[in-house]
């Protein structure tokens, strides 16, 4: 499985890049919200994080590997989440992701259906069934401001586990630890760490 493609920005389309990695070019999808963020970057090096899917009819034995990429491990987090609810799927996430991470998380978190809805392909009913699957998921996606994902956490707590999930969805290390102390201030004792990143993103929408 390929899980990350680091090579030469070629091209560029309405659903897809080219990347030239050593002698082999990559048709790689991206959601409107990658594509975006790749604009500027034509003839760079890029690295992408992948997910790959097979596309085609399995009766007739035409079955073709796509690979699908993202800027960071949250962005490719928070698709595959979308892709998981029923009727959604990949080919419907790709076309209906064309808003920010934060602003599509912020509107299933708040349970916002008519938000949801503005987005290509998600009807009311299918709004209102990702906000039934997903908005318990959705506080650390709600703080997001982009950045990739970093190394695995030295400490196991829950505290530190939550500061480097803020660092992990872009915010500064000293933007991170006012988040903390602001949530842990007081005697309230958290469960888990969706738990205080909810907690945050509750008091940052006060």
């Amino acid at each position: 499985m390929i899980t990350r493609i680091t090579g030469r920005l070629v091209s560029l389309g309405e659903t897809a890049a080219q990347i030239e990695a050593g002698p082999f070019h990559y048709e790689v999808l991206v959601p409107e919200f990658v594509r975006r963020q790749l604009h500027a970057r034509l003839g760079e090096e890029v690295s992408l994080q992948t997910i790959e899917f097979l596309e085609g009819n399995p009766q007739k034995g035409r079955m073709i590997p796509r690979l699908i990429g993202f800027l960071s491990s949250a962005e490719l987090e928070f698709f595959d989440l979308i892709c998981s609810v029923d009727g959604v799927g990949v080919r419907k996430a790709l076309r209906a992701m064309v808003r920010p991470v934060r602003e599509v998380a912020e509107a299933i978190e708040d349970q916002d259906p008519k938000q949801l809805s503005t987005l290509p392909g998600i009807g009311p009913a299918m709004a209102d069934r990702i906000i039934a699957k997903l908005r318990r998921k959705m506080a650390k996606f709600a703080l997001m401001v982009g950045g990739e994902m970093s190394g695995e956490p030295e400490s196991r707590d829950i505290a530190s586990e939550a500061y480097e999930a803020l660092i992990a969805l872009g915010h500064s290390p000293a933007n991170a630890r006012q988040k903390l102390e602001t949530v842990m201030d007081g005697n309230k004792a958290y469960k888990t760490v969706e738990d205080l990143l909810t907690e945050i993103y509750k008091r940052e929408r006060e």
